[in-house]
């Protein structure tokens, strides 16, 4: 079972794809459901244990491994942490859907990101002032746009939150083999 950040890093490279939390639908384990850290709340409020560590790996792992490790979603939705020689054999031409093949939502969204990349919270008002849309189609259509490999998060980890850019900007390489 895993309680440090090292021990979650070996058990995706393992795994070769994790979910971060369970998913009862899912094929893969689950960082979530392999960790055994205490699921009790401090007295002081907060998060549990397990979350904190859980939530801090999904993010940190990807971003002190980043030509080791993928974070992205799956058909499904599920958050995923994903060896990066699985992704970049296996998952990316099982996975990607151009753009254009997306609803027009979705190729909007895109638009916005390829555009001016940014934090979830500035590109969801701005979809939703520009594209006249709600905060669920947008929350959907990025979700999408995550699944069929167009945009990804970014791993600098001077970014607190999730910061969107468009997939070719941070694995072009992968890109380019798979246009070939």
């Amino acid at each position: 079972m895993i309680k440090t950040f090292g021990q979650a890093y070996k058990f995706v490279l393992k795994s070769k794809v994790c979910t971060v939390f369970g998913s009862k639908n899912s094929p893969y384990p689950s960082l979530w459901d392999n960790t055994d850290l205490s699921e009790d709340k401090p007295k002081a409020g907060g998060w549990s244990p397990k979350v904190t560590a859980v939530w801090d790996w999904k993010t940190r792992i990807p971003q002190t491994y980043p030509a080791e490790v993928f974070y992205g979603k799956v058909r499904g939705g599920d958050a995923v942490l994903m060896e990066m020689q699985h992704f970049r054999e296996v998952h990316y031409a099982e996975a990607y859907q151009p753009v254009h093949e997306l609803d027009v939502l979705c190729q909007e969204i895109f638009e916005l990101i390829r555009l001016e990349a940014d934090y979830t919270g500035p590109l969801r008002k701005r979809a939703i002032e520009r594209l006249a849309c709600t905060k669920s189609q947008f929350d959907t259509a990025l979700k999408k746009l995550q699944i069929s490999l167009n945009v990804v998060r970014s791993n600098d980890p001077k970014m607190k939150n999730d910061f969107w850019l468009p997939m070719r900007e941070v694995h072009l390489d992968i890109v380019q083999q798979h246009e070939r």
